[in-house]
């Protein structure tokens, strides 16, 4: 019988099409990847389910010395001491039954609280980068030459040391033979290293012959679907792990004939701060200056 084909939907609009998508098939990528509160959330109510379930077992034999007859709160509580193993010791199991059940509750009990205790360090110790992208990429002049250019600002005190940049052109094309394809296009920029990466960093690709944004325009890319995508890596030097950050940008969020505000400030003292209410604003040129570039 042919396996029904899975559907799933990624970031952004992209579906993929034959690969499960379901949790369950990769639950500990799922929960790593989930917010805090979620897989707070998610803790609490498999332990909650958990403890009810054996609780129904307890309150049906009945086996626990000390609790009030029909009480299935006194149950579910004594249900909760044992796969906590707190054991007070106003609660205990009377009954065969009860004392197995007791016993495959604590080992799961202690199997639960392992793979909780692993998950939750690994979500905690994961590496995360604070890098925030400027809102838009701009194209405007820079040292006389026409040039795209996005910024990117390190949101934590310390520094990313060796930090790396890529940037990535990203178009629809159709090929001799009639196929749609989705073609990279490599933007070279003027300085792709960073040996400290502390505040801001205006990566700058030239636009000159032989580049794939060389003579277009907004017009002329409409029909292709483009899209910029940049990706930072480096070495957090407080943790000493390599950190990453992505960001793309649609042809809505390229601005033609714009150069970044200013936001570094240079003290007296030779000390430098960064203004981040101003960080995704733009400067549109005017048509002078456009066409010197």
């Amino acid at each position: 019988m042919k396996r029904p084909t899975q559907l799933g939907r990624v970031k952004g609009d992209h579906l993929i099409r034959g690969v499960s998508t379901r949790v369950r098939d990769d639950l500990y990528h799922h929960l790593v990847r989930a917010s805090w509160p979620a897989l707070i959330g998610l803790i609490a109510a498999a332990f909650t389910i958990a403890n009810f379930v054996f609780a129904i077992g307890y309150y049906v034999d009945g086996g626990i010395e000390n609790a009030t007859s029909g009480s299935f709160a006194d149950a579910f509580f004594f249900s909760v001491q044992t796969m906590a193993t707190i054991g007070y010791g106003k609660l205990a199991p009377v009954t065969l039954f009860s004392n197995i059940l007791v016993s495959i509750e604590a080992f799961t009990g202690l199997l639960s609280l392992a793979l909780m205790t692993g998950l939750v360090f690994s979500k905690f110790s994961r590496p995360t980068a604070r890098v925030r992208f400027s809102r838009c990429v701009v194209i405007g002049p820079r040292d006389g030459v026409n040039s795209l250019m996005v910024r990117m600002a390190n949101m934590r005190a310390n520094r990313i040391v060796e930090a790396n940049i890529h940037v990535v052109f990203v178009r629809q094309e159709t090929t001799v033979e009639g196929e749609s394809i989705r073609r990279f296009y490599d933007l070279p920029v003027t300085r792709n290293r960073s040996a400290m990466f502390m505040l801001s960093w205006t990566a700058v690709h030239r636009i000159v012959e032989g580049s794939p944004l060389f003579g277009q325009t907004r017009d002329s890319l409409a029909d292709f679907q483009p899209e910029i995508v940049v990706s930072i890596t480096g070495l957090d030097e407080t943790v000493s792990q390599m950190i990453h950050a992505r960001h793309s940008y649609g042809l809505e969020e390229i601005i033609w004939g714009a150069r970044f505000a200013d936001v570094l400030t240079l003290h007296p003292d030779g000390s430098r701060s960064i203004d981040y209410t101003r960080f995704d604003d733009v400067e549109m040129l005017t048509p002078l200056t456009r066409e010197h570039a």
